[in-house]
């Protein structure tokens, strides 16, 4: 165990601890080196599994004339994603799906954090606003898509509309759960100091539901990417995104160019949702389990 260098305070004596080499810090290291490899690992092993299946399937299952229903992935990869002329469309199709994602990720936290803030303040304000959270997260989006049309337009407002009625509930609830479960003592030394509403929800209620609410963000951003593709599919008025590309190669039989829309689609909301993961863990530090390195 390392030792603190320390010199006794006695006269004419002086002692001197010399520090050990730190076995700790070697753990340390050999343990994020692991941790760091099985991080990497762990994913590319799934997807060559992945790939060999896929592979699998499309030579031994599909006969010649069927193998279009999935290409193997050489195929997708030759014929569409190393092919500018296939994969410049749907770069800037992502685009704008990207731009669509982003505003109605941002729409949904600030009104899912403001609707589960608004909850957590009284009972009467839960008991009127969460069975129509409820309503909204359970009627699958593809029923009210319609009305949506109707309502809003087939343009980027129904699009980004979409997307924070998918993104909004886990943001609401994760919210209101992180502020009501904040700690009943915290509560009363607050109101020893006599402290005013608004400095109890800012100085303690906020920041004790941070990582509730930074759940709800973190899963949020991976539902807003399918709102934007669904409301890609459905309000193609304007410039395409991504969904509307899926639904022309589907209606095309352009298998190889379908997967590989599907692909780019995927890789994006699997970005977002790390990129979310990353902010949520810097955002929270290490006070909280959730802050910390595993």
């Amino acid at each position: 165990m390392t030792q603190l260098d320390a010199t006794l305070a006695r006269p004419g004596r002086t002692y001197t601890a010399t520090a050990r080499p730190g076995a700790p810090s070697g753990r340390l290291s050999k343990r994020r080196i692991r941790t760091a490899t099985a991080v990497v690992l762990g994913p590319l092993l799934s997807l060559l599994g992945a790939l060999v299946l896929w592979s699998m399937v499309s030579y031994w299952v599909l006969s010649p004339e069927r193998r279009f229903l999935l290409p193997p992935p050489g195929d997708v990869l030759r014929n569409s994603l190393m092919d500018w002329t296939h994969l410049r469309p749907m770069l800037e199709a992502l685009a704008v799906t990207a731009q669509v994602a982003m505003v109605g990720f941002l729409v949904a936290v600030v009104v899912g954090v403001g609707t589960g803030v608004l909850m957590s303040q009284a009972k009467w304000i839960e008991r009127i606003i969460y069975p129509y959270a409820v309503v909204i997260q359970v009627i699958p989006i593809l029923a009210i898509v319609p009305l949506i049309g109707l309502w809003f337009g087939y343009g980027m407002m129904s699009r980004t509309l979409v997307c924070v009625l998918i993104a909004a509930f886990p943001i609401i609830t994760n919210t209101h759960f992180g502020i009501r479960s904040v700690d009943r003592g915290l509560h009363e030394l607050f109101a020893l100091s006599r402290a005013s509403r608004w400095d109890r929800l800012v100085k303690l209620e906020l920041r004790a539901a941070l990582p509730a609410i930074l759940t709800g963000v973190r899963t949020a951003s991976g539902l807003v990417v399918v709102g934007a593709i669904i409301g890609d599919m459905f309000f193609a008025k304007g410039q395409p995104g991504i969904g509307t590309l899926l639904d022309v190669y589907r209606g095309r039989l352009q298998s190889d160019d379908l997967i590989a829309a599907i692909v780019l689609a995927s890789v994006f909301g699997v970005a977002v949702f790390g990129v979310m993961g990353v902010v949520s863990k810097l955002a929270v530090g290490s006070w909280h389990e959730s802050g910390r390195d595993s």
